[in-house]
C-alpha cells in the first residue's frame, strides 16, 4: 500500500499551521508536505518536527503573490530574477529541513506574451533550478494543474510536463502527478500512471468532482492504490485535498480504502 504525507496546506486547517504538525502525528502520518514554509522560521518548523518525528517530502519553490491571486512565475519572462532567488531560498530551507524534493509552480500565461517565449523563459528557469537543485543533490518537480481551478495555467496535462523535462533534459527533473487534476484534465490514470512511472517522482490525490477526500467522488481510489503497489511506485503519496466535514472527521477513508489504521486525536 502506498505511503500517505499530509498536506498540511490543506488538512487540519482548524489550527494554526505550526500546530498541524502535532495534529498529523497523532491522526497518524509519518510524513508532510505543503506549499510553502516561507512565512516561518527554519527553527519554528524543525521544532515542530523534532517533536513530532515526523518528515517533510515536499514543499514548493516561492510562487510569487499567493494571496493576491499568483500561482507561480516560472513562465514569466519579467521574473527570471526572482524565480532564481527564489530557488535560492527554497533550496535553503529544504536542506535544513531534511525536504528530498522541491516543486515548481509554472504560474499563470501572462497576458499578451508570445507562446515561444513563454516556453523559453519556463524551459530555461527549469535549467537553472535543476542544476542548482543537483548540487544540492534534491529533485525538481513540475505539476500539470487543471485549468478549470487555476484558467491560463500554463502547464496542465502529463505529456505536455514529460516534453518540457525532455527539453531541459535534467536527470533530477520529474513530474508531480496529482491524480485529482489528471482526472479533470485528461483522465486515464492508471495507463497514465504505469506508462509514465520512471518520470514520475511524487503523487498527490483528491477525488472528483469536489477536489473532497478519496471515496467522495467518481475515482476508484482502491483500485489506483492497488496499482501503484503493481507498477512499483515507491514515492509518497500526498494528501492534498480539501476535508469535506473537517480533516480528522474525513480520515476514515485511509482504513476503509486504504488499509491503514488513522488514529484518534490525543
Amino acid at each position: 500500500m502506498p505511503r500517505f504525507a499530509a498536506n498540511l496546506s490543506m488538512l487540519f486547517t482548524e489550527v494554526p499551521f505550526l500546530d498541524r504538525f502535532e495534529r498529523a502525528a497523532q491522526a497518524g502520518f509519518e510524513a508532510v508536505e505543503f506549499l510553502f514554509p516561507y512565512a516561518h522560521t527554519v527553527e519554528e518548523i524543525k521544532e515542530r518536527l523534532d517533536a513530532t518525528g515526523l518528515q517533510i517530502v515536499l514543499h514548493n519553490l516561492p510562487a510569487g503573490d499567493w494571496d493576491a491571486g499568483e500561482r507561480g512565475i516560472a513562465c514569466d519572462p519579467q521574473r527570471v530574477d526572482e524565480f532564481r532567488a527564489g530557488v535560492a531560498k527554497a533550496v535553503s530551507y529544504a536542506h535544513a529541513l531534511g525536504v528530498p524534493q522541491l516543486n515548481c509552480l509554472a504560474g499563470k500565461a501572462p497576458a499578451g506574451v508570445d507562446a515561444a517565449v513563454l516556453r523559453r523563459t519556463f524551459v530555461e528557469n527549469l535549467r537553472f533550478a535543476a542544476a542548482a537543485l543537483k548540487m544540492a543533490k534534491l529533485r525538481l518537480l513540475i505539476e500539470p494543474i487543471n485549468p478549470f481551478d487555476i484558467p491560463g495555467f500554463y502547464l496542465n496535462r502529463t505529456d505536455q510536463a514529460i516534453a518540457i523535462l525532455d527539453e531541459v533534459g535534467a536527470d533530477n527533473a520529474f513530474v508531480q502527478y496529482d491524480i485529482y487534476h489528471a482526472q479533470r484534465v485528461e483522465g486515464e490514470l492508471a495507463a497514465t500512471l504505469q506508462k509514465n512511472l520512471a518520470r514520475i517522482a511524487h503523487v498527490q490525490l483528491a477525488d472528483n468532482p469536489g477536489r473532497n477526500e478519496p471515496g467522495t467522488g467518481e475515482i476508484n481510489y482502491p483500485f489506483l492504490f492497488a496499482h501503484l503497489d503493481r507498477i512499483g511506485y515507491a514515492g509518497w503519496v500526498g494528501c492534498e485535498y480539501k476535508p469535506a466535514q473537517g480533516t480528522e472527521a474525513g480520515l476514515g477513508w485511509l482504513e476503509k480504502l486504504a488499509g491503514k489504521k488513522a488514529l484518534a486525536p490525543a
